[in-house]
């Protein structure tokens, strides 16, 4: 759907959102005359009366495979924030690698069971709280915060969430926030992406992975080596990686060390374990490795033991001196540990925002699901089936 058509809908949520919460007399249930008995209500009455239909939600029940997420529904209320929060219809939700750990309690600071999961969404807003005056009813907007989004309405607080522009899809908009911050954050706050660099970007064909291939094209002579499986190359080539390789059939620092002996400037490294050894180990001198994941802890649907000590015993370890003597350096990246820190990431949105707007970067949406559709979704991203971004909607499934 267009962002235009997407407009037009925008009025249609906010009238239905006020009907919500304006009673009058005449949807009061009629009294009965003195001495006489009650009437039956009409038909019109009924549906004066009738309760609104109750909001749909996925919830997180327990640890473990796909069948621990479940739709449920809880009732409708008039929406009602608290200062400083609003709330929304929610129109899309990303889903995230970060999610599927969760769903196995490989990903902490998790609210306890059970719990609705959902990092990030987008939305029109219905109704705001006491002093917030950035945003109204009507808005459309992204969000980001720990959990909680995958639901039809959610209250957040204000200044987690974003204006949309006016171009931008709500599909678009949930598939932006978490993998472009991470990606942008990772590339230049950390990474200092300059011309003339070379990139390692692992799992290329992810959300993380397409948002820096697009941001790497927005800096000139950016060399990219990008690890998918091979039947994801030509797509990977045609979004500026350079040299796509199989890590499935080829070792990939034997592969770099051919092209490029003296390895690379920055490694992208989401994977953990031995990876992040051998990423270290293909950095050029002042060049730098930044872990931002531990995808090498899954191996199926479910949390297993084996690969957790596996990749826990060949985690990267290195002294101080060791990095100074190899003009190295090492970093660390959690977006979930940002929570405090939004004006440092409103910053990142605002050139997110700036690059989208002068067409530099779009999110590529891989498949949109129903909730009722969250396993295949799930199992879409676990099996590394997708090329881009994996989203949930509280409607009908879309091709």
């Amino acid at each position: 759907m267009s962002a235009e058509s997407e407009v037009t809908e925008v009025a249609t949520v906010v009238a239905a959102a006020e009907a919500g919460t304006t009673e009058d007399a005449s949807s009061q249930p009629p009294n009965a005359e003195a001495g006489g008995d009650a009437q039956p209500p009409t038909a019109s009455e009924e549906t004066a009366t009738a309760s609104p239909p109750p909001l749909r939600c996925l919830v997180l029940t327990g640890f473990g495979g796909y069948d621990k997420v479940k739709l449920q529904s809880r009732p409708a209320a008039p929406p009602a924030p608290d200062p400083g929060h609003l709330t929304l219809r929610v129109r899309a939700c990303g889903l995230n690698f970060a999610d599927v750990m969760a769903r196995q309690g490989l990903y902490d600071r998790l609210p306890p069971l059970p719990f609705t999961p959902g990092m990030e969404g987008s939305g029109v807003v219905i109704a705001v709280g006491e002093g917030v005056n950035d945003r109204k009813v009507g808005d459309r907007v992204m969000v980001l915060i720990r959990s909680g989004m995958w639901q039809e309405e959610v209250t957040v607080p204000s200044t987690h969430t974003f204006l949309m522009p006016e171009a931008m899809t709500f599909e678009e908009a949930a598939a932006l926030l978490v993998n472009y911050i991470t990606a942008y954050m990772v590339l230049f706050d950390y990474g200092n992406l300059r011309p003339g660099h070379s990139v390692l970007v692992h799992m290329a064909a992810g959300g993380v992975g397409t948002a820096a291939l697009q941001l790497c094209r927005t800096v000139e002579n950016v060399t990219v080596f990008g690890t998918a499986s091979a039947s994801k190359h030509e797509v990977l080539k045609e979004n500026g990686v350079t040299y796509p390789i199989d890590y499935h059939t080829t070792d990939y620092v034997e592969e770099i060390k051919k092209i490029s002996p003296k390895g690379v400037d920055i490694v992208m490294d989401p994977l953990g374990g031995s990876d992040t050894t051998k990423g270290y180990n293909l950095l050029k001198p002042m060049g730098k490795v930044i872990t931002y994941g531990m995808a090498n802890l899954m191996t199926g649907p479910k949390r297993n033991l084996v690969a957790m000590a596996r990749t826990w015993w060949n985690q990267f370890s290195v002294t101080a001196l060791q990095l100074l003597q190899a003009n190295r350096a090492v970093c660390g990246y959690h977006l979930g540990y940002l929570d405090g820190e939004m004006e440092l990431v409103r910053g990142v949105v605002a050139r997110l925002l700036a690059l989208y707007n002068q067409g530099c970067i779009k999110p590529h949406i891989d498949s949109v699901w129903p909730f009722e559709k969250v396993a295949d979704a799930m199992r879409q991203m676990q099996e590394k089936k997708n090329v881009g971004k994996v989203l949930l909607v509280p409607g009908p499934e879309k091709n």
